[in-house]
């Protein structure tokens, strides 16, 4: 066993002496009663390692130029930095990445990227801001997907699953139209049919001698390289890498240490008076719902390409459901002070104002300005299309109600004092110095 091997193995023994030092209670402390620890999926440190290297590896994108690392970096809390951020036609990393001005990008990404913290967790079942991916045994392949059953074929899991959506699409990793082999078979719809696209990325990581002898060695001398397989693999990594359960609060909750009087006054009105643990509740501090809080739209929406309007309707594309317009899923607050900025489009790269939108969405949804958000120069965006529609705007305020009470400044301050104690930056297998495909990795 390697260095980082066992480093896997021994982090793997912390956290499971944590979750038995959190049975035990601890005398003259007042904590939150948050339920059972969460049960983390454990893959083999070798499936781990391998979906390091696909993580971290351009090849899987149309131009060969983005991995799934470029927006979802250690760097960044596991995002970007940015409010939209751009993939295919992009150079740069983090809030300094700029369109390529030999291939400008046809818009930004339509939704801020999402962090991967702890989606290893088996209560994880539901992905992407308005879970359109799930996880879900009635299914035949145990998956449901907005492309069909044959889109699920293969994957172990939603997790894995959505893993690859990005690698499929024209803005994120793909490329568009005309540019390479992988974009022009997506634009002509064949993703999973035998030749498409998936076919096609699994024919480029399998003609790598070194990923062959990787495969091998996994899964067994000659065994297939298939698309799924390739996503199977990186949720692994996902899962291992990303595992963050001893933050400073853990730590707290074990009895193993203290918060500070801040963070301390910051977890009573977390869990009291200002009603955070209503929807951000449990250990990993979401209830896995969807919610409506009228955050302010910006770039490109979420409309398919033949609609006339820019809005992004949220749950409701998923269910069809009238109370469901402009709910997002209430994410994971473990690592939130990593990865502004918040919001299903990172309308707000401050922190506060995020939480002030949870006061008064309708105020902060009217005296929003562009400036909050992080967003690199792109001369075709028109990012304001929705804050200069009145009707677009009356829809957004019409479903909004305030869930968190009006607070103070310094009541603010200490919640986001919480917050920091929420931090556990893991990191386990790092980033690769190189892939086999020999092409560039993100730093």
């Amino acid at each position: 066993m390697g260095p980082a091997m066992a480093n896997i193995a021994n982090l793997w023994r912390l956290a499971a002496s944590l979750t038995v030092a959190t049975a035990m209670p601890v005398v003259g402390q007042t904590q939150p009663d948050l339920g059972p620890r969460p049960v983390f999926n454990t893959p083999h440190a070798d499936r781990a390692a391998l979906g390091q290297l696909l993580f971290y590896d351009p090849i899987l994108s149309g131009n060969k130029s983005v991995s799934c690392a470029t927006c979802h970096h250690p760097r960044f809390g596991t995002a970007d930095g940015l409010s939209l951020g751009i993939g295919d036609g992009g150079i740069g990393l983090g809030p300094d990445r700029k369109p390529d001005p030999a291939n400008l990008p046809e818009q930004r990404i339509p939704r801020n990227a999402p962090a991967l913290w702890n989606l290893g967790a088996i209560e994880f079942t539901t992905f992407f801001h308005d879970g359109r991916l799930q996880d879900d045994p009635s299914q035949p392949h145990g998956v449901r997907t907005p492309l069909g059953a044959d889109m699920a074929e293969g994957f172990d899991s939603a997790l894995a699953a959505q893993a690859m959506f990005p690698v499929l699409s024209p803005d994120e990793m793909a490329g568009h139209y005309a540019e390479n082999d992988i974009s022009k078979t997506v634009r002509l719809g064949l993703l999973s049919q035998p030749g498409g696209a998936w076919d096609q990325l699994a024919a480029r990581v399998s003609e790598i001698p070194e990923y062959r002898a990787k495969f091998d060695a996994v899964n067994g001398p000659g065994s297939p390289i298939t698309f799924p397989e390739i996503g199977n693999l990186i949720a692994d990594f996902i899962r291992v890498e990303w595992r963050a359960d001893n933050s400073a609060f853990d730590r707290y909750m074990a009895g193993g240490s203290s918060l500070t009087d801040a963070q301390t006054l910051g977890m009573e009105l977390f869990y009291g008076e200002a009603g955070c643990a209503a929807c951000h509740s449990g250990w990993l501090q979401t209830d896995h719902d969807f919610h409506a809080l009228a955050l302010p739209q910006i770039g490109p929406g979420k409309a398919a390409r033949f609609e006339n309007h820019h809005r992004d309707d949220g749950r409701l594309r998923v269910t069809g459901a009238a109370a469901d317009a402009f709910a997002f899923r209430t994410p994971s607050l473990r690592n939130v002070t990593l990865t502004a900025p918040y919001g299903h489009d990172g309308a707000f790269a401050d922190l506060g104002a995020m939480i002030r939108q949870h006061m008064d969405p309708v105020a902060s949804l009217q005296g929003y300005q562009l400036s909050s958000a992080v967003l690199p120069d792109l001369s075709t965006a028109k990012d304001d299309l929705i804050l200069q529609s009145p009707q677009d705007m009356a829809a957004l305020a019409d479903v909004a109600r305030p869930v968190t009470p009006m607070l103070s400044s310094g009541q603010i301050d200490a919640i986001i004092a919480f917050l920091h104690a929420l931090e556990d930056p893991a990191e386990r297998l790092g980033i690769p110095d190189r892939v086999p495909s020999g092409l560039p990795v993100d730093r």
